[in-house]
């Protein structure tokens, strides 16, 4: 299980697998995406089809509704009450000034007898209730069922008049597509009578929402449009079936280019995993798969030549076995905030590599440089305390480095390296004179040593302008009473100058490279100096 899932995680290293998966799932959401606009378009086209249809229904309704109830007005005005041939000719005039009107009756109440202006045809049902019973007016809604639009397909009613409108009235204005229905819905939605087209269940048997306040409702079968009314008993609702999804043409130029931008977008993922792969991705993992080493450059008494201690370096070394220089990796370390777990895995590895060495010497001491993170806060020493009483080493054999530009809040700093040194560590300011640590903050600050920098010791003997700066240093240091000690002597001639100037310990490649665990161990129990090696040779 473990081996399979580091050959996944394998995998997602590899920056062609990412970029083709990349412009794989870049290129399919695009695509999804373009078909989901092109869906919602065709959606946005059929509602507005249908609402352009539903307002010229609507309009025509309300206009026809207006006539029918005009023209009752005007029955229900005028003297006659008896269905005579006077009565037949009232009615076609009022057929003739209303266009709407395709047929007007009067019944008689005592006879029952009922006079129209289309007496041989079979026009009103008079024997149903009104769908609709309003104060003034009733309404029946589709009268007939008989296609031919010269058939009464709504009535009104006022009293004992009726008129009645032809289901041409309704089809001149919108031609309904096959299979397509208008209905009247009445009593709160739970009944629907179809006015134009097909009889069509109500309510609907598919998965629609009958509360939704949209007006277009879309199911899997249908088109489902509800038009509001000035009328609050009634309302009109057109249905239309589905016939298909009509991908607009457009989307067929999109598929293209979702390709292409998925290519693009798989190229671009390509060189940023390229990219982050590169010493900031690679250094996340690289104490996890054991590619940073400890090494440890002695530190020697100038006098007797003998070593005192070491500094503990973190080195990186790739699997293709290729060194990384700190000047890289150890700032971004810092900017990343991976610091800390790295001078984590110093301290313990150094504890683990040379603790029983460290037991059998106890005048041996080994230094570690602390990062500006660790200097403002006192988790190190609760971490360094843990491990000294886990491997039984003395406080006083671990020192610690920290650079002037570590020392950002001066105050702060000065708290936590007294509280290290309470309890018997040693504090060396590591580089001293690069940075901006003035001689007042020095004089304040707790610290056992100065550690000067390289490029001062390169300096000695030639006429550069910074070649005083080490002599200076020194004679501050010894006023301080501050041991000091040299880094980078790489020739005789400079520690015994530096010895003639009261430096008593110094660090370089005159008296050994770095060494390993190992060596260094060597180094000490056979007393005697490694020459000649280079660290390419030793880790």
């Amino acid at each position: 299980m473990a081996a399979a899932r580091e050959t996944l995680r394998s995998w997602f290293y590899r920056p062609w697998f990412l970029a083709i998966l990349a412009a794989a799932l870049s290129a399919t959401l695009l695509m999804a995406g373009s078909l989901f606009v092109a869906l919602h378009q065709v959606e946005q086209n059929e509602s507005e089809e249908m609402n352009a249809q539903g307002e010229r229904f609507l309009a025509r309704m309300e206009q026809m509704f207006g006539q029918l109830r005009e023209s009752l007005d005007d029955l229900e005005a005028q003297p006659l009450r008896v269905c005579d041939a006077e009565m037949i000719a009232t009615l076609q005039q009022v057929s003739f000034n209303y266009r709407f009107v395709y047929e007007a009756a009067y019944i008689d109440s005592d006879s029952s007898r009922l006079c129209s202006n289309r007496p041989r045809q079979e026009g009103l049902s008079l024997l149903r209730p009104p769908d609709i019973r309003g104060p003034t007016y009733s309404y029946w809604l589709n009268t007939t069922t008989e296609p031919d639009e010269n058939r009464a397909a709504l009535m009104l009613g006022r009293g004992n008049f009726r008129v009645a409108t032809s289901r041409g009235h309704l089809t001149d204005m919108v031609d309904l597509s096959p299979g397509s229905s208008l209905l009247v819905v009445l009593d709160h939605g739970s009944r629907g009578i179809p006015v134009l087209g097909a009889a069509q269940v109500w309510p609907p048997t598919d998965s629609w929402s009958p509360k939704s306040r949209d007006a277009l409702q879309v199911t899997q079968t249908r088109l489902i449009y509800r038009m509001p009314t000035n009328n609050p008993e009634y309302q009109l609702v057109l249905i239309t079936p589905r016939t298909g999804i009509h991908v607009p043409a457009v989307w067929w130029w999109l598929l293209p280019a979702s390709l292409v931008l998925g290519i693009i977008v798989g190229f671009l993922v390509f060189l940023l995993v390229r990219q982050r792969q590169s010493l900031d991705a690679e250094l996340h993992g690289a104490i996890r798969r054991g590619e940073l080493q400890v090494l440890y450059q002695p530190i020697f008494d100038l006098d007797s030549r003998n070593c005192v201690g070491a500094e503990a370096l973190l080195r990186w070394r790739r699997p293709d076995g290729t060194l990384t220089s700190p000047d890289l990796f150890i700032p971004m370390a810092e900017n990343t905030g991976q610091i800390r777990q790295m001078t984590d895995f110093v301290l313990q590895r150094l504890l683990e590599q040379l603790g029983q060495l460290l037991r059998a010497n106890p005048q041996l001491y080994i230094s570690v440089n602390l990062a500006a993170c660790d200097v403002m806060v006192p988790r190190i020493g609760q971490v360094m305390a843990r491990l000294l009483t886990l491997h039984r080493v003395a406080a006083k054999q671990i020192a610690f480095e920290v650079t002037e530009r570590g020392l950002v809040d001066v105050v702060v700093a000065r708290e936590n390296l007294q509280a290290l040194r309470d309890v018997g560590h040693q504090v060396l300011i590591d580089d001293f004179g690069t940075g901006y640590c003035s001689l007042a903050y020095l004089q304040t600050l707790p610290v056992d040593c100065l550690k000067i920098d390289k490029a001062f010791i390169d300096a000695l003997g030639h006429d550069a302008a910074s070649s005083g700066v080490a002599p200076h240093i020194i004679h501050m240091a010894q006023a301080l009473q501050l041991k000091v000690i040299a880094e980078g002597i790489e020739h005789e001639a400079q520690a015994a100058f530096l010895s003639s100037e009261g430096v008593k310990f110094g660090q370089g490649w005159l008296f050994a490279h770095a060494l390993s665990s190992v060596q260094f161990i060597e180094l000490i129990t056979r007393g005697r100096r490694m020459k000649g090696r280079r660290l390419d040779d030793e880790a």
